[in-house]
């Protein structure tokens, strides 16, 4: 979750700039001492119209990870679902006006282990924030922009 001081500045970029909108995440698992937890990362992207960029805000949280089957991780995936809707929540007051997207890290091929919960997550999403949610290959914000955050990417 954004702090204070985060969603304070946020809300007076929002205030300044015009733009669309674009909120996803992303998880990764890991194993630490014996038990596995998972890195979710949730960004907020501001895209300035007429090709004058934009401003990407993401904070980054770690939690024990509670699946029963690893390779079906439905609680973890679930939660960063929970935590981009409630992202988009947070900030809705705001965005009336705006274009916004969001941006689910979920495979719709039932080969890939976030198949498992794509129904459920599409059906939380529009059912809280009525936008149809975009999976991927079109959800870049979710599988390539936060990836980059959760993986640590930015700090290279």
């Amino acid at each position: 979750m954004f702090t204070e001081q985060e969603k304070l500045e946020i809300f007076d970029y929002l205030n300044k700039t015009p733009g669309n909108i674009y909120i996803g995440g992303d998880s990764q698992r890991f194993l630490k001492s014996g038990k596995f937890y998972a890195r979710f990362t949730v960004v907020l992207i501001v895209h300035i119209k007429n090709n004058s960029g934009g401003k990407i805000f993401h904070y980054t949280e770690v939690e024990p990870v509670y699946d029963k089957y690893l390779d079906k991780p439905r609680l973890r995936l679930m939660e960063e679902v929970r935590k981009i809707v409630n992202t988009y929540i947070e900030f809705a007051d705001i965005l009336n006006d705006r274009k916004v997207e969001i941006h689910l890290d979920l495979n719709p091929k039932e080969k890939y282990g976030s198949n498992v919960i794509l129904k459920e997550a599409l059906g939380y999403v529009l059912g809280m924030t009525g936008f149809h949610a975009k999976i991927k290959p079109d959800a870049w914000a979710g599988s390539n922009c936060s990836d980059h955050y959760v993986r640590g990417k930015h700090l290279r």
